[in-house]
């Protein structure tokens, strides 16, 4: 994905739903100089920004970053498929992800409505819900109310994996 242009694609979202800068700005309640400097590639957002501008134009992460990702009714996946099984129709998202090491969900804390729960695969991330913080190893997992504050921030100088759900997805 290191061919991956932010700035292009928001652009062309926002475009196709017939929005200007200021319009989406106001719709996702972020300054209208962020939409700007994306769209340009002078600045990169943080997950939390990107949520918050994707919101405006009901688009999900998910389909920001690969929105050719064919939405399969099979039961099975495949390794490779696994980056995202977001299903509408069952109303949970699972993910395999993978935090490169210092990688950061920002410093703006996520909240939103559900639940969400995960386990440590490989590698330590923190991950602070609230005013609790902790490290969580492999082997490690988490359950809480999404709608407590969170944030998930990968320590160690090695990337780190963990396979998560949320119910109602979120991204």
């Amino acid at each position: 994905m290191s061919d991956f242009d932010a700035g292009a694609r928001l652009r062309e979202l926002r475009t196709a739903a017939g929005m200007s800068q200021r319009q989406l700005a106001e719709a996702s309640g972020v300054p209208h100089g962020q939409i700007s400097m994306i769209e340009t590639g002078r600045s990169s957002p943080s997950v939390a920004s990107l949520r918050k501008i994707l919101s405006g134009l009901s688009v999900t992460m998910s389909e920001f970053f690969e929105p050719d990702l064919p939405q399969s009714p099979q039961p099975f996946f495949t390794p490779a498929e696994l980056r995202d099984l977001t299903s509408r129709l069952y109303n949970l998202q699972i993910l395999h992800e993978r935090y490169e090491p210092g990688a950061d969900t920002g410093e703006t804390m996520l909240a939103h409505h559900g639940s969400e729960g995960g386990i440590v695969i490989a590698g330590e991330v923190e991950l602070t819900v609230g005013d609790q913080s902790r490290v969580l190893k492999a082997g490690d997992s988490y359950l809480f109310a999404s709608n407590q504050p969170h944030r998930f921030r990968n320590i160690p100088d090695r990337e780190s994996v963990v396979v998560s759900a949320c119910t109602p997805p979120y991204l």
